[in-house]
């Protein structure tokens, strides 16, 4: 399962997804916290329970939609089920204690 990536022009579209739990993960280059999340993502996207999808976006790239969310570090994700914001994890946690919210959104 890749992960997908929004830009300004279709991030609304994909928050408004039904029956998927929608994480947007807000990464930047050169960033070491990303990089060790994108490390774990392979494996992770192995493990996420059906219905759950993975959006990237460039905080630095889209700095609207960073702005937007008040991402002042990353990485970052928001949240978005059936077209409502669930909440946001602000920073990378770990594989097991990302995966334990994932699934507690998901749910």
């Amino acid at each position: 399962m890749p992960t997908e990536i929004a830009t300004p022009e279709t991030f609304d579209a994909l928050t408004q997804t039904q029956g998927a739990l929608m994480v947007f993960y807000f990464w930047g280059p050169d960033c070491p916290n990303c990089e060790i999340f994108a490390r774990d993502l392979p494996a992770l996207l192995t493990e996420l329970p059906a219905g759950v999808r993975v959006v990237k976006v460039d905080a630095y790239e889209y700095p609207e939609l960073a702005t937007r969310f008040g991402i002042f570090g990353i990485p970052s994700f928001v949240l978005f089920k059936d077209g409502k914001k669930l909440g946001m994890m602000r920073q990378y946690n770990g594989r097991e204690f990302w995966k334990t919210v994932i699934a507690e959104q998901a749910a």
